[in-house]
């Protein structure tokens, strides 16, 4: 059983200002809920968070995820899962600069539950997960950069 999918959101803030919260992998709580933990346990020479040890909110139990990053600032990031509790997580962000001190910032989410918790998490569930985990996210985002600015 698999979660994806893809959400897109204008955001009035430039490009470099988007991605660089985008990039703080660590400080994704304070915007994303769900994330309870981010914790980087290897950083590139940049000071990028390269593998990250997260725990999120699956609504039937916590969700853990040690993810390997990789930046291309400032037009996206994506990850990767190595280890965790799911079969596979793969996701980015794309950032499109709009001019006029605007950015399209895509998300894209693909989440393999594997065999034992796609048993569990079926129906209205899968929806629902959906929405938290993707299609909610550029919003999010949206939300948090602009109360910034």
């Amino acid at each position: 059983m698999a979660i994806e999918g893809s959400a897109s959101v204008q955001i009035n803030a430039p490009i470099d200002r988007v991605y660089a919260i985008a990039a703080d992998v660590e400080g994704s709580p304070r915007w994303q809920p769900e994330i309870k933990k981010a914790e980087a346990i290897e950083r590139g020479p940049a000071g990028e968070q390269t593998f990250v040890k997260t725990e999120v909110d699956g609504k039937l139990r916590t969700l853990k995820s040690d993810l390997r990053f990789s930046y291309d600032a400032p037009t996206g990031l994506s990850w990767t899962q190595e280890h965790g509790d799911l079969k596979t997580v793969r996701g980015s962000w794309e950032f499109e600069d709009l001019g006029e001190g605007g950015t399209r910032a895509t998300y894209n989410l693909h989440v393999d539950l594997g065999r034992t918790l796609g048993l569990i998490i079926r129906g209205p569930l899968v929806d629902l997960l959906r929405g938290q985990l993707c299609d909610s996210m550029p919003g999010k985002l949206k939300k948090f950069v602009e109360a910034q600015e």
